[in-house]
């Protein structure tokens, strides 16, 4: 059994979390989440999850894809062929990557601040915030567009979905 390198005691069982990382903390911690600290000895190993094989095939290559989840929990479709040379600090192999952001949804709710319609925003973390229909951003500049109005939402304010990996991310097959 690994030893927690902070304290010597044993490293707990692998836990995941919502977004789908996975850790590995000191049996002597914990996460305090209406705190949202750490209780007891602070040390986490955070593991490399493992991509999960899609039914898609790359549009360069023609190898299979996998769902890849990010060290930050951001997701991607990419090419089962492509690899990072560590010690070379580059991509070898195919090189094609389809990064998978959040879904909106309509809502039937007036914005508070303009009058104008809210959408429900899902990250591809699974956070849910509600936020102005006219809202947006511009890339080159780096600032907000439009009404600036959002509302996160935690967990308890919506009606959480069954874990499946992100897929619910994932285009339509349509």
């Amino acid at each position: 059994m690994d030893k927690c390198p902070k304290c010597g005691n044993p490293l707990a069982q692998i836990t995941t979390t919502k977004t789908g990382k996975q850790l590995q903390r000191c049996s002597t911690g914990s996460w305090d989440t209406e705190t949202r600290s750490s209780v007891g000895c602070d040390y986490v190993k955070w593991l490399e999850v493992a991509p999960k094989e899609l039914d898609e095939i790359c549009p360069k290559c023609g190898a299979q894809l996998v769902l890849a989840v990010t060290r930050f929990g951001k997701k991607m479709k990419k090419c089962s062929k492509g690899t990072w040379n560590k010690e070379l600090k580059k991509a070898e192999g195919c090189d094609y990557i389809e990064w998978i952001n959040g879904t909106t949804e309509k809502l039937d709710e007036d914005c508070p601040d303009c009058g104008e319609k809210l959408v429900l925003f899902t990250t591809a973390a699974g956070k849910k915030m509600k936020k102005c229909s006219t809202s947006g951003w511009d890339r080159e500049k780096k600032v907000a567009t439009g009404c600036k109005y959002i509302q996160w939402l935690k967990p308890d304010e919506y009606q959480a979905k069954e874990d499946n990996g992100g897929e619910e991310f994932l285009p339509s097959e349509e």
